[in-house]
């Protein structure tokens, strides 16, 4: 058998070339399509096509010339898949999937345009040996970026420091910062400007660029519970720990501050008229930052008020108080009420007098208390009713709890002070007895049940009176 001539076997070379560098470059960017998920298009089946003209030139021995453009052509649409696996391994998959950065489509155009000017310059320089005139082109477009860079300079820097920004990830949407003395959640983060969103429901629009200069506190990361401080000046003469205790309760109870971490207190300073505390405390939700930080100071005043623990003047001229109308009038109040009260009914006006002068008149706000989170209404108090009076009596543990839907005067009568009238009037302690023990029938449904026979109702009357004038008697020691 006689060998093929020189020209075809060259010719059957050239096409071999050309079909297996164009099924194998197709074969590679299939692969990296559905294992790896590049998204590869038109560009990408232009490159195989370059490439394998290329190989099947080079093979065939083409000149040198027609080859350098096949091969210009071969490059620039590298650049193309060389821009695929950028956008796919680098902002795809270690930006948006590992660091859960997501990148924005400008800073990806802006890596694109590079990767095509450095392309483009190499091909001109080694391709085409276009040193010279690329030096001189260089050098002129080099004085025309200063001048523009001058001009554009806060421009660029807004752009750069909003890229800083996506990729560094200080803060998202939806955050709550601190910016200086503002509170303002995070609505909006572009290339050029960062807009927020005040608690008091103003618009910022704040340039990257100086955002990126200033303090920020991220009050959602770590987490969003984060800890805020309220001072307070307290009387020199209550003891430090009585007074942080009270502090303690009243911004604990306050509405919108977090069970945990707990509340604390500490003893920052000692001034001129005042001990100063300061009160730390977590919160969550920072758009109620100023309704949070109303009702802790609100708790507070209440609850030093309750305690007698005052807040001092500053001290600088001698301020002479009388007492004030308020309490006179509410301790005339206080006398009418409690004479009206079927349980006071067998003291004389002496002992009401004394009554109401060694009890404390408070001035509460509005308090709640529940079990286990929930609570359930019994019933409604109206302005000049009693309650109380078993614990008072007995030593009983409270069973409900009052509370209180606004501001209002209670007069809290102790144990000490009830043992003073009672050691006055003995007789008056049959008529407790008695008292408590038809409140006791009332609240078990006896004197309503019409089974309940007459006999039977005064003997129950005089058994719930015997027991307690035995529980009055060892509560006060009698």
């Amino acid at each position: 058998m006689s060998a093929l001539p020189f020209d075809t076997q060259r010719a059957a070379a050239t096409l071999i070339a050309f079909v297996g560098t164009f099924f194998i470059a197709l074969t590679v960017g299939r692969f990296l399509k559905r294992r790896a998920g590049v998204r590869l298009g038109v560009l990408y089946r232009l490159f195989c096509l370059a490439l394998a003209a290329y190989a099947a030139l080079w093979t065939y021995g083409v000149a040198l010339d027609l080859r350098n453009h096949v091969g210009t052509a071969l490059v620039l649409l590298g650049a193309a898949f060389v821009i695929a696996l950028v956008d796919r391994y680098v902002w795809d998959l270690y930006f948006e999937k590992k660091k859960q950065t997501p990148i924005p489509h400008f800073p990806r155009q802006i890596v694109a345009l590079l990767i095509y000017l450095i392309t483009l310059l190499i091909v001109l320089w080694y391709g085409y040996r276009a040193d010279k005139w690329l030096t001189g082109l260089l050098a002129a477009s080099g004085a025309a970026t200063i001048v523009l860079g001058l001009a554009g300079q806060n421009l660029l820097s807004g752009i750069i420091a909003g890229m800083s920004l996506q990729i560094n990830r200080p803060y998202k949407v939806g955050d709550w910062l601190q910016v200086g003395d503002r509170f303002a959640e995070v609505m909006e983060i572009n290339w050029r400007s960062t807009r927020l969103c005040t608690n008091d429901n103003i618009y910022l629009d704040i340039p990257n660029n100086e955002i990126v200069r200033t303090t920020i506190i991220n009050l959602h990361y770590p987490t969003e519970a984060h800890a805020m401080r309220i001072r307070v000046g307290v009387d020199y003469n209550v003891p430090p720990n009585r007074v942080k205790d009270a502090l303690a309760r009243a911004a604990q109870s306050a509405k919108n501050v977090l069970p945990s971490p707990p509340v604390k207190v500490f003893l920052v300073e000692f001034g001129d008229h005042a001990v100063t505390y300061e009160i730390k405390y977590y919160m969550g939700n920072h758009a109620r930052f100023n309704e949070t930080n109303d009702a802790v100071r609100t708790n507070v005043w209440y609850e030093l008020k309750r305690q007698r623990i005052n807040i001092p003047y500053p001290i600088r001229t001698l301020q002479l108080e009388r007492r004030s109308q308020p309490a006179r009038e509410g301790h005339e109040e206080a006398r009418v009420i409690l004479r009206g009260e079927p349980l006071f009914q067998c003291l004389s006006d002496g002992q009401i007098d004394n009554l109401v002068k060694q009890s404390e008149l408070n001035h509460l706000a509005e308090v709640s208390v529940s079990k286990n989170g929930s609570t359930i209404p019994v019933a409604t108090l109206r302005s000049g009713d009693c309650f109380g009076e078993m614990s008072l009596l007995t030593g009983e543990k409270r069973s409900a709890t009052v509370r209180a839907d606004g501001d209002c005067y209670v007069m809290e009568i102790s144990k000490d002070v009830m043992a003073d009238v009672i050691r006055d009037s003995p007789d008056c302690l049959r008529k407790l007895s008695e008292l408590l023990a038809k409140r006791k029938m009332e609240t078990e449904g006896i004197l309503k049940d019409a089974a309940t026979s007459s006999a039977d109702q005064a003997a129950k009357q005089r058994e719930y009176t015997a027991t307690f004038l035995r529980r009055l008697k060892t509560f006060f020691a009698l």
